[in-house]
């Protein structure tokens, strides 16, 4: 699992990239919580346009990036959810305290 960021006017764009299970949640949130250090961000967009596949892992670090960005003073929006991905966090529920939008058909 890569994750690729981008940092501009307050807001840190994440881009994780694959498979977003155990061990690529393991991967991503190591560059996720160094980004976040980093950059201090007032919005963070964790866009999940390329990712793969999702299982619970994946709920874990949306947690963990709210509540990362949340102690920096700012806020988390997922974006871009595929369909998969979307059925494991509709499960889980997740949609009361983040805000998370679908991956549109182009």
């Amino acid at each position: 699992m890569k994750v690729s960021a981008n940092f501009d006017n307050k807001t840190l764009y994440l881009y994780p990239i694959g498979e977003l299970d155990h061990h690529g949640a393991k991967k991503a949130m190591v560059t996720i919580e160094s980004r976040i250090d980093l950059s201090l961000p007032r919005e963070c967009i964790l866009d999940m346009r390329h990712v793969t596949f999702m299982d619970s892992s994946g709920i874990a670090v949306i947690l963990k990036t709210m509540r990362l960005v949340n102690e920096a003073g700012g806020r988390l929006t997922v974006e871009n959810v595929p369909a998969q991905a979307m059925r494991v966090i509709d499960a889980a529920g997740i949609d009361r305290i983040v805000q998370i939008s679908a991956l549109t058909k182009e």
